[in-house]
């Protein structure tokens, strides 16, 4: 725990309110800048003593409730609350379902990315942003049917034979597990992993064998409908703060696939 500079953020984020930030009347007479430590102690449901000593850097580190009540009183962001509890030696804990909405300049880069399809999928394998590109080569009911497990292991939507078919299962059935454990009280996850397991022997299967995957570089072949075989590179960019994954899909420069998206990029061209 660095209690010095736990205890520095607290106080630089106190003093950053204005008392209107937390609905209190302005008063022009007030000689505390920022918030007063009672406010904020308040605000966080803790004891000012427990508080008071947190900025003095001599409290015991403090439980996740605490830096909750705190995060939320200090109004903090989402990347400043991870910052909050690094301080305090701990992780931040997710919150109670996968978040489903993307952020706005994730969505403007896929819109970037002409040569290249790219996706966002939450934690439940909702496909929840995607370009033309990745429409082109993916199917374009992305947005009507775009859970990946379901495409996966119940054959739903555009399905298209690949090489990595198999690892990709186990790749499905780790990052489920791991949003089970973190989102337990997500009712459109628990729904759909009891759809997987009445659905598919193979997910109940792999869903024992407790696969453990991270995400990185693959290759694979897919068999497009219209294109014929593609040879392409899967890379996987964290967007941590929401348990998010930016899919890129490209082909090498050069090859005979390379040319083919081109031409997929082509015809889906606005």
């Amino acid at each position: 725990m660095a209690r010095h500079e736990l205890a520095r953020f607290l106080r630089d984020r106190r003093e950053g309110l204005r008392p209107q930030d937390i609905g209190l009347p302005a008063d022009p007479h007030r000689r505390t800048p920022g918030l007063r430590r009672e406010e904020v102690a308040e605000l966080a449901h803790m004891s000012v003593d427990y508080y008071t000593r947190l900025e003095q850097a001599r409290g015991p580190r403090p439980s996740p409730r605490i830096l909750d009540g705190l995060a939320g009183a200090l109004r903090l962001a989402p990347a400043e609350r991870s910052h909050l509890f690094r301080l305090a030696g701990t992780s931040a804990p997710p919150g109670a379902r996968a978040v489903r909405r993307v952020r706005p300049h994730v969505a403007q880069m896929l819109r970037r990315l002409p040569d290249t399809a790219a996706i966002v999928t939450d934690a439940a394998y909702d496909v929840v942003a995607w370009n033309l590109l990745a429409q082109a080569l993916l199917g374009d009911d992305l947005g009507r049917d775009g859970n990946l497990a379901r495409r996966r292991f119940l054959g739903r939507g555009h399905a298209y034979e690949s090489s990595s078919a198999e690892e990709f299962g186990h790749i499905v059935v780790a990052r489920l597990r791991r949003a089970a454990d973190r989102y337990p009280r997500d009712a459109a996850l628990t729904a759909l992993l009891g759809e997987l397991r009445t659905g598919s022997e193979e997910f109940r299967r792999i869903w024992e064998e407790r696969p453990v995957h991270a995400p990185g570089h693959r290759t694979k072949t897919v068999d497009h409908p219209t294109a014929g075989p593609l040879r392409l590179n899967c890379d996987v960019l964290l967007v941590p703060e929401d348990d998010q994954e930016v899919v890129l899909i490209t082909a090498d420069p050069g090859s005979p696939s390379a040319r083919m998206i081109r031409g997929l990029a082509g015809a889906v061209a606005p």
